[in-house]
């Protein structure tokens, strides 16, 4: 669960980064549509940064820890389909990489229903 952490941690400074870029360095009408498309995707990887942390923290409570790995495989997965695909739109114009997101999407939801698993495994004995 280290790499799990450290790639928490390094996700939260990017979301940052590329919010406060979005905020200040994305100024003018002609940049409202990249401007919401980076704010939309440093969003999600913050908060699903925070998810990857949280399933780290976690991971020490539950005897089998597997569900709880791919959890935050699921969600890192999602941060690179799903923002990184909105990053791409916003920032290189390739509109196609839309097709992409809903795989980070459905990654996001599998993480948080594998976390949900994980839970209920470990809760209802």
């Amino acid at each position: 669960m280290r790499l799990s952490v450290v790639l928490a941690g390094l996700n939260g400074a990017i979301a940052v980064a590329l919010g406060a870029f979005a905020t200040h360095g994305m100024a003018g009408e002609e940049m409202s549509h990249a401007r919401d498309l980076v704010e939309t995707a440093a969003h999600y990887q913050l908060v699903h940064a925070v998810g990857v942390a949280a399933i780290a923290a976690l991971a020490h409570q539950v005897p089998d820890e597997r569900l709880l790995r791919w959890a935050a495989y699921a969600m890192l997965a999602g941060i690179l389909f799903f923002c990184g695909a909105l990053y791409v739109i916003a920032f290189a114009g390739i509109s196609a990489f839309g097709m992409v997101a809903p795989i980070g999407g459905l990654s996001f939801i599998a993480g948080w229903l594998m976390l949900a698993g994980a839970g209920w495994k470990r809760f209802s004995a």
